[in-house]
């Protein structure tokens, strides 16, 4: 099979695509190839006719692009720790941009997500596209973001898991060696070459570049829909508009360490510019 013989829709101009007629507990390895180049290309794509997905077949499927992450807490299915659930009734409405577990040495490589129940109205979710994030960005500050880096953390509310990681800002990806914006508003704490506030300054101008509507592709689920996204080069958003319940059930694909330029600056030290600007 060929792209040519793949039903595939752009649902934005930014990124996303709809494919009909793929079956994804059946696919040859020429079908398989073709799925990743369209993944490539348009960063997330949407099988919208693929109810019935049995949880050993979405599994199978994850496994065709990579090893599965077994999640340090977020709940699984009954027999199947590599599927995470996802139940709006028991908390997971993920309302702020992000990206997959950036606060991880090496954050997943991609994620495929089925719903498995929806509200009768709203419960989209919202993906952005970080090539064309960095691409909106000047060349003068582009220049700056190539030589820093960026603090991800993640807390348990609870205090029972704690991650930290330390990327850069400007990732380059490699299948494409396209660069693309590496910072999110979920996880993403600090620059640490910057003083706070400027790091704070230049944080909240990224976020807002990364999640401008031009740059975004919003999806309207419907029961047994799946999507895939490229987790290293967009971030996503659960729109919090329904009431009812909504569920999925995703495999998350472990992933590498995220590459990019170079520090060019040592971590900014407050006591160093105090005493240069006590003088």
């Amino acid at each position: 099979m060929t792209e040519n013989r793949f039903d595939v829709r752009p649902v934005s101009g930014a990124l996303g695509a709809e494919v009909r007629g793929v079956p994804l507990d059946s696919l040859t390895d020429a079908d398989f190839a073709t799925v990743r180049e369209l993944l490539l290309k348009h960063l997330v794509l949407f099988f919208p006719d693929a109810a019935g997905l049995e949880p050993e077949a979405h599994k199978a499927f994850g496994r065709r692009f990579g090893e599965l992450e077994v999640h340090p807490f977020l709940p699984k299915l009954p027999g199947h720790d590599e599927i995470v659930v996802l139940d709006s009734d028991q908390g997971a409405r993920a309302d702020v941009w992000h990206t997959d577990v950036t606060f991880s040495p090496a954050p997943p490589i991609a994620s495929v997500l089925q719903l498995v129940e929806c509200p009768p109205a709203g419960g989209d979710t919202m993906w952005s596209n970080q090539y064309l994030a960095y691409e909106a960005v000047s060349a003068p500050v582009r220049d700056l973001l190539d030589g820093l880096t960026a603090v991800h953390v993640f807390e348990h509310p609870n205090g029972s898991f704690r991650s930290e990681a330390e990327h850069p800002v400007v990732r380059t990806h490699p299948e494409t060696g396209r660069r693309s914006l590496y910072v999110n508003r979920m996880f993403t704490r600090r620059i640490p070459q910057l003083t706070p506030g400027e790091s704070d300054a230049l944080l909240n101008h990224l976020f807002e570049v990364s999640e401008s509507p031009q740059r975004v592709c919003r999806y309207r689920w419907v029961p047994g829909a799946v999507a895939v996204w490229d987790n290293r080069v967009t971030q996503h958003y659960a729109v919090n508009d329904y009431a009812g319940r909504r569920v999925g059930r995703r495999v998350t694909i472990l992933g590498d360490k995220p590459v990019g330029e170079a520090p060019r600056w040592p971590h900014h030290e407050a006591g160093a510019l105090s005493a240069s600007t006590s003088r």
